[in-house]
């Protein structure tokens, strides 16, 4: 087997889908698919599942990353032996959900490789609830969590920047026209939300305590995305942070309403273990992103 295919598997393996590999190893889709078939057919093993658009690690693909990232690891090592030791090179593993990843993360990753084109950057899609036991577990170095104000005494945890929750729907919603709103409003609308033991579900639920009102129904789904395209088709009213709507917004697909949460305070934060030796690698990461989405009044006041 070749580096490449190695290097390719990695990157398909953490990003889950083809294209977005391709993307980030600059191959054309085409070629990705041809190295990871040849790999497989060489281990005699299947390595991925797909299961209709979803790419899944089969249980060898799993045991076969384990192995596959330790040897791209003691390369990085190996390489930074005979370079400069003024030349940042290795593998920095960052963890953030769908979210953060899409709209806040670019920016940073952008200027970070402008300034450490030599390391090797691999980001890892998690589900909100489950990226502190990332850093816990250390396959994270640094993770980017949306939520309230975090409490944590294994965490180093800093807030960047405010998030605005809004309620959206399509131009042509009954509530779309309101210049305010009252609960009575909501009186058999279609909220669409995310599921149980999201952070923002839990922040939606608080806002319609049980009782408060009763004629209201919901989806709920694991994609902000998926919401905001069922908001556009005039579903129902969707629950989620301005950065995910703003350009929806500003091509007039998408209305912010009238309603304005209590007491939510929202924050992407950034996180890292307390006792995790910082590297310059991740110490360079730390300083970029606090460049890119440092907290300021400007930011605040969105």
């Amino acid at each position: 087997m070749e580096l490449r295919q190695l290097n390719t598997f990695n990157t398909v393996a953490t990003t889950l889908n083809f294209s977005r590999a391709a993307e980030a190893l600059n191959y054309v889709p085409s070629n990705v698919t041809m190295q990871i078939k040849a790999l497989e057919e060489e281990l005699d093993v299947r390595l991925f599942d797909r299961l209709g658009k979803q790419l899944v690690l089969t249980t060898a693909g799993k045991r076969f990353l384990t192995h596959v990232q330790e040897v791209l690891n003691k390369l990085d090592e190996a390489r930074s032996v005979v370079h400069d030791n003024e030349i940042l090179s290795g593998t920095l593993t960052i963890s953030a959900n769908e979210v953060v990843c899409a709209y806040r993360l670019p920016d940073i990753f952008k200027l970070f490789r402008s300034r450490h084109p030599g390391v090797r950057l691999i980001f890892r899609s998690v589900p909100n609830q489950q990226l502190k036991q990332t850093l816990f577990e250390g396959t994270s170095d640094v993770t980017f969590i949306l939520d309230e104000p975090i409490q944590s005494t294994g965490l180093a945890v800093e807030p960047l920047t405010e998030e605005i929750f809004r309620f959206f729907v399509a131009p042509d919603h009954p509530l779309a026209k309101q210049t305010a709103l009252q609960l009575d409003d909501f009186h058999g609308e279609v909220f669409l939300i995310n599921e149980k033991g999201c952070p923002y579900r839990t922040m939606f639920d608080r806002t319609f305590k049980k009782g408060d009102i009763d004629s209201i129904s919901s989806l709920e789904f694991q994609s902000s995305e998926a919401i905001k395209q069922c908001a556009i088709s005039g579903i129902g009213i969707a629950f989620l942070p301005k950065i995910v709507t703003a350009v929806e917004v500003e091509r007039g697909e998408l209305v912010a309403l009238p309603w304005r949460f209590q007491n939510l305070d929202v924050y992407t934060h950034m996180a890292w273990h307390k006792d995790k030796w910082l590297s310059p690698i991740i110490l360079s990461f730390i300083e970029a992103a606090r460049e890119v989405l440092a907290l300021t009044e400007d930011n605040m006041s969105k």
